[in-house]
């Protein structure tokens, strides 16, 4: 079995200033930098011959180069359930369509539909029963969070398995993004 996911990495001159927004949250795990990406499809836990069968309907998609950009923050969960602290981006139709691609992808390959509404974000850390009063207050102090626009030209097909300090991440294979 192999723990997968469809993601845009991202460039390390926009992730190198969020790494300065990692602080004031009491049990925040913070992810670093080279973990930085933007989901487009979460697979799950496959047999090495599914992976095959989503590479080939992967390698099919055909969409254009991206422009896109950080635009917000928030949190995954309500209350004591908040789990996670995320940078979110700017609406961008042509992520959304390459998000909607990479899901059609998958059910060609004969994996699970996603139920999740799609919310294209950047992980930046995940919490346990971390001080409401502190969530709240990083929200507030990082809400005016924006980044310049950066160009997209390629997603990736990434393996996850879980460490120590979270959860670790390489590249199995990329498929470039045309324009």
């Amino acid at each position: 079995m192999i723990r997968l996911f469809t993601a845009i990495a991202l460039p390390p001159e926009i992730g190198e200033p969020l790494i300065l927004r990692q602080a004031g949250v009491e049990g925040a795990r913070w992810r670093p930098r080279e973990a930085f990406h933007v989901t487009l499809k979460f697979i799950g836990d496959v047999q090495e011959t599914q992976a095959a069968d989503l590479d080939e309907q992967l390698a099919t998609i055909e969409a254009p180069a991206l422009d896109l950009s950080l635009e917000s923050v928030g949190h995954f969960g309500e209350g004591v359930d908040i789990h996670a602290l995320w940078a979110g981006l700017a609406e961008n139709p042509d992520l959304r369509r390459l998000a909607k691609a990479n899901e059609a992808a998958a059910r060609r390959a004969e994996l699970k539909p996603e139920a999740r509404r799609y919310t294209p974000h950047v992980t930046l850390a995940y919490l346990k029963r971390s001080p409401q009063a502190e969530v709240a207050a990083w929200i507030q102090a990082n809400s005016l969070l924006r980044s310049p626009p950066f160009r997209i030209d390629r997603f990736g097909l990434y393996s996850s398995w879980r460490t120590e300090s979270g959860s670790a991440y390489r590249l199995e294979r990329d498929y470039p993004l045309v324009g």
